[in-house]
């Protein structure tokens, strides 16, 4: 039996991995592959300003607007669509989604089992380190709290039968001091009466002897009475043993009959067991093999399926093209000159000779920016230049007004001149 629950549990774990090899990991390594190529492809790409976000934004609610029409389109004809194939599509899609989430769980669980085993492990080993003594496990730890609550149980009656006991012997205690003291009492009136009389020791001496002859006596009777007793108890004893003997033979019997077909059952119990376990071992290749059928066939479904989509959308797309096009020749073949200007040809021809004239009048404005470009930076520097000597005459200005004067400034000509 443990042999084969070994077996199985091995069968179980090479599926798995076998599954997470051949499955699970290169669909992750693709997606990361394809996440990897999308992200370089980004950061190759130069950066993106405003203006081309809106642009991008402006293209997806476009093409988000004629997959809508699409649908509405398809939806208004009515197309027949595979059932069967669609609903084995969809049973298909599940499983795999129930199965990598159930190999996900498997493989979480896996990681909290070794987690807790190591500390496990952990906890064992400092419990060693404590006290040298093995940690209880599974059934031990339960035959070994059984055992507690038992002596529990016990301890407490004979805490109880103690309890009981004490206060009994209190209550025998004070009854014995109460006697003693009323004997002491009664001794002492004694001795004083026999003082009285002239015969004092007379009571105690009387005691004496009659406690020694009452102790003969008793002696005396406890030889024979034991005797007696053990001749009885042993007649007693023999009787018991025979009794039981006959009591217990068929009890005996019949307990030999009982663990001769525990055996026969065990046995059987054993042959059913492994008989089982082939069974279940059969039926568990061949849900494998039906699985890999499945999803075979459950990929082959969804290439077909992708396939089948994206040509209806190129033959869309075709569609769509060709009908602009024809549209086009229509108005460009038209003699009418208001079909000739919706054309976009005649829109587009229009747009470049405006951008023409646009392009020339910059020209021209460029041309005279440069031609008074020179003259103008002249004036712009003779005007800095003025800004700065009239800031410096600003300056010795106020130089003066703060400090005292130490010469005289005379004005002649347009001219200051300094005289100490």
């Amino acid at each position: 039996m443990f042999s084969t629950g070994l077996m199985k549990r091995l069968e179980e774990e090479i599926k798995f991995n076998s599954y997470m090899v051949t499955e699970k990991f290169p669909k992750e390594l693709e997606n990361k592959k394809k996440e990897l190529q999308f992200l370089q492809k980004v950061v190759s790409e130069p950066a993106m300003g405003h203006s081309d976000l809106l642009e991008l934004e402006s293209k997806i609610n476009e093409i988000n607007t004629q997959i809508s029409q699409l649908i509405e389109k398809k939806m208004m004809r009515n197309e027949p669509i595979e059932g069967k194939l669609s609903l084995y599509r969809q049973q298909a899609s599940i499983i795999s989604r129930k199965k990598e989430a159930k190999a996900e769980e498997l493989q979480e669980a896996k990681e909290k089992l070794a987690n807790l085993e190591r500390e496990v492990s952990v906890k064992t080993n400092q419990t060693r380190e404590f006290d040298g003594t093995e940690v209880l496990k599974g059934d031990e730890f339960k035959r070994y709290v059984s055992k507690l609550r038992s002596k529990s149980t016990v301890f407490k009656k004979k805490h109880q039968i103690i309890a009981e006991f004490k206060a009994e012997f209190g209550l025998l205690q004070r009854t014995e001091e109460l006697l003693k003291q009323r004997h002491e009492n009664i001794q002492h009136q004694l001795q004083t009466i026999e003082e009285k009389k002239g015969i004092s020791g007379y009571s105690y001496t009387q005691e004496e002897l009659e406690r020694v002859s009452a102790l003969k006596s008793e002696v005396d009777e406890m030889k024979g009475r034991t005797l007696d007793d053990m001749s009885e108890m042993v007649k007693r004893l023999n009787s018991l043993v025979s009794e039981k003997k006959s009591a217990l033979a068929p009890v005996i019997k019949e307990l030999r009959q009982l663990r001769q077909k525990c055996q026969e059952l065990t046995q059987e119990c054993d042959e059913k067991k492994s008989q089982y376990d082939s069974c279940a071992a059969g039926l568990e290749s061949n849900r494998s093999k039906l699985e890999q059928e499945v999803r075979g066939l459950h990929e082959e479904c969804l290439q077909d399926e992708s396939r089948y989509h994206y040509t209806n959308c190129m033959i869309k797309n075709l569609e769509v093209q060709l009908c602009r096009a024809t549209d086009e020749m229509k108005a460009y073949v038209s003699s009418d000159q208001q079909e000739k200007r919706k054309a976009i040809r005649e829109q587009y021809t229009k747009n470049i000779a405006e951008q023409e004239n646009l392009g020339k009048k910059l020209r021209e404005k460029q041309k005279a920016v440069r031609e008074s470009h020179g003259p103008n930076m002249k004036q712009v520097k003779m005007w800095r230049d003025f800004e700065q000597l009239m800031e410096c005459k600003k300056q010795c200005f106020l130089k003066q007004q703060s400090q005292t004067s130490i010469g005289q400034v005379i004005q002649e000509g347009g001219e200051d001149r300094l005289v100490l």
